[in-house]
């Protein structure tokens, strides 16, 4: 270390303002800890100033925010509409894709600011203590990771949130949360997610006031939006309302803005049961707008575009990916050989898709492609086009062979 804190150690803090971060920046400096706090701007709601003046009070040597909005889009979001990623089939994967990013930063101002310790406030039975560690060893294998609710003299003391609380008060730490909603809240450019408290039981239904980032379906527009999304490559690369008169061509512009149109519709809301990595069941709520609606104009576009029985092969990678995401690899080998293999899936994956979104749901209404592997002349049942029909009942019987063999079988064995 530096003279400066020679004597000292010094941590890079994963710093929210939060409940939990404000807690511990407290506790680590009463173990002797200097703490760097750092913050990821990856599109959350946030008074930047006012967390920056927050962590300096309570004694944090500096505050350190980079905005990364753009970076998470492009690199990281991109890849995933790509993928049409999800965890178990329907999360999209909004906080798993944020991480990898948020470690990379944090990384970085590690060594920026010569630092020999990083941390973080994810809790010891959750996904996330092992996408912060993953990946800080994984870029930096000499960084040592200091994981305060997994150390007995930290977990101890703090047996729950109420605990939290009472510190929290007694070093007159305010906080944006109460015991009389104290769910977790993760937000980003991507998503809203909710987890804890009373989401705890998975029969409870989330409160009405709970939802930020979506309007409740009921009570969207009566008026749906007639949206075209132009893909290249398989990543957006416009997207137009021309009753608006909108259109966007910059990465952050078009996911800001599909965010914002699917939010006024009620899109990508989700309430789910999940398997987290460390092999317990958790329920989380999530509202995933731009997400939900660039996965199915993606999907739409690959189908159109792609050969059948390559698409088979790409989508078992993008259940690959989807899991290595979820699980902290993103920076492993496996998982950049998958991007890298999925990615050159992606190089005729060209079109617009024309979309209704309407009360919640995402409507395909049509798309076009120079590049589609669609052949009207060949599929229309009023021209014959170069197919002959008589052809098809060869194909038939050579598909059916194992099927009756299968069949003589059986017989066989009943007799």
């Amino acid at each position: 270390m530096s003279g400066e804190n020679a004597g000292k150690k010094r941590v890079v803090l994963a710093y929210s303002g939060g409940l939990d971060t404000s807690t511990i920046l407290v506790w680590l400096i009463e173990q002797g800890y200097e703490v760097v706090a750092y913050l990821a701007n990856i599109g959350q709601e946030e008074d930047f100033d006012a967390v920056r003046e927050k962590a300096v009070k309570f004694g944090a040597l500096k505050m350190v925010i980079l905005d990364l909005r753009k970076e998470f889009v492009e690199e990281f979001i991109w890849p995933a509409i790509q993928a049409n990623a999800t965890y178990e089939d329907r999360y999209l994967l909004g906080t798993s894709l944020a991480r990898p990013l948020i470690t990379r930063g944090m990384v970085q101002v590690a060594k920026d600011e010569g630092a020999h310790y990083v941390t973080h406030g994810a809790t010891g039975k959750g996904n996330d203590q092992i996408r912060f560690e993953l990946g800080a060893y994984a870029l930096h294998p000499g960084i040592e990771v200091i994981s305060p609710w997994r150390q007995p003299e930290f977990y101890n003391r703090f047996k729950g949130r109420t605990d939290l609380f009472e510190y929290a008060k007694h070093h007159g730490i305010p906080l944006p949360v109460t015991l009389k909603s104290p769910w977790s809240m993760d937000a980003n450019l991507m998503h809203i997610s909710y987890e804890s408290g009373v989401l705890e039981d998975p029969d409870h239904h989330a409160p009405d006031d709970l939802f930020q980032m979506t309007t409740d379906p009921e009570k969207a527009p009566d008026k749906a939006d007639v949206i075209e999304i132009e893909f290249k490559k398989g990543v957006p690369v416009c997207v137009t309302n021309s009753a608006e008169s909108v259109k966007h061509t910059e990465p952050l512009d078009i996911f800001v803005y599909l965010n914002k149109v699917g939010g006024r519709h009620g899109i990508g809301r989700v309430d789910l049961v999940e398997n987290r990595f460390i092999g317990m069941k958790s329920r989380g709520i999530y509202e995933t707008p731009g997400g939900t609606i660039l996965i199915a104009a993606h999907t739409d576009i690959e189908v159109f575009t792609m050969d059948r029985e390559m698409r088979k092969i790409k989508r078992t990678l993008d259940v690959q990916f989807g899991d290595q995401v979820y699980k902290g690899f993103w920076f492993s080998p496996e998982c950049e050989f998958t991007r890298f293999c999925i990615n050159k899936s992606q190089e005729h994956v060209e079109g617009v898709v024309t979309l209704k979104l309407f009360k919640g749901g995402v409507y395909i209404l049509g798309r076009r492609s120079p590049l589609s592997l669609y052949n009207r002349e060949l599929v229309s049942m009023n021209v014959q086009g170069d197919y002959e029909p008589h052809e098809a009942g060869g194909f038939i019987k050579i598909n059916a062979l194992r099927l009756r063999e299968y069949a003589r079988l059986r017989q066989k064995l009943k007799e």
